[in-house]
């Protein structure tokens, strides 16, 4: 079974680029191949990486509904089909873009065909990374598949401190088999506030610490420069990397 890392915070938390660089410490440290997933549906885990992406299971869902599907094809074969023409493949890793979220009208059946594909693909990898918005919507459709880490990113404000509390509380209710839930404060200008800490702790959050806040990100960002591409002396990157240590 798959070692699960998923992560999810509030919009602007920086998870998205914290996902791009635990994908770079996890090819360093030769824990691959991995499956990394983008289950944002304003997704751009693709740029954090430098891929660009041709299609989306979005789509895939949206023809099947619409019923474009070869004729002499099942709707099985068919979402096997796109799914494989959506994996981009780099050599240490493979992205999967989830795409848009479900429009009007029924998608039962569409969604339980993506989530048998999702079985299969997922069962090819040893490890994921699952970037995620804060709803966790893509999560919940792995049933029969636990959850080992689940990375909760915030930033120093106090809304992204709530959505994080609420995103852990959703994780249980989900039911996903979250092993252990950590929580990584990103973009931090100071150190975390001891009354911070104990909300966390009393929330039976993990703390795992802080990335400083680094302008090279936002430089790179500006630019188009995928922030994979940053070198290890970067402060964020090597303070990312400590906190990711602790992960294995």
């Amino acid at each position: 079974m798959a070692y699960t890392i998923a992560l999810a915070g509030k919009g602007g938390t920086g998870k998205t680029t914290l996902a791009g660089l635990l994908i770079k410490y996890m090819v360093k440290h030769k824990k691959t191949p991995i499956l990394a997933v983008d289950a944002d549906s304003n997704y751009n885990f693709n740029e954090v990486l430098g891929l660009d992406v041709p299609d989306t299971l979005g789509n895939a869902r949206e023809d099947m509904k619409k019923g474009v599907v070869p004729n002499g094809m099942t709707k099985d074969v068919f979402m096997t089909m796109r799914m494989e023409e959506a994996v981009i493949e780099t050599g240490d890793y493979d992205l999967i873009v989830m795409g848009q979220p479900e429009g009007a009208g029924c998608y039962c059946a569409a969604n339980s065909l993506l989530t048998l594909s999702l079985e299969r693909l997922t069962s090819n990898y040893p490890y994921i990374v699952m970037d995620n918005e804060a709803g966790m919507e893509h999560i919940s459709r792995l049933t029969t598949r636990n959850v080992n880490i689940l990375l909760i990113v915030t930033d120093a404000s106090r809304r992204g401190l709530q959505a994080a509390l609420r995103i852990n509380e959703l994780a249980k209710e989900l039911n996903i088999g979250v092993e252990r839930a950590c929580l990584i404060f990103n973009q931090a200008k100071n150190e975390v506030p001891e009354k911070v800490v104990r909300m966390v702790s009393d929330a039976g959050l993990e703390l795992l610490g802080a990335v400083p806040e680094d302008t090279d990100i936002y430089e790179y960002d500006f630019e188009g420069t995928p922030i994979v591409d940053l070198p290890e002396d970067a402060v964020s990157v090597s303070s990312a990397f400590a906190l990711f240590e602790k992960l294995f």
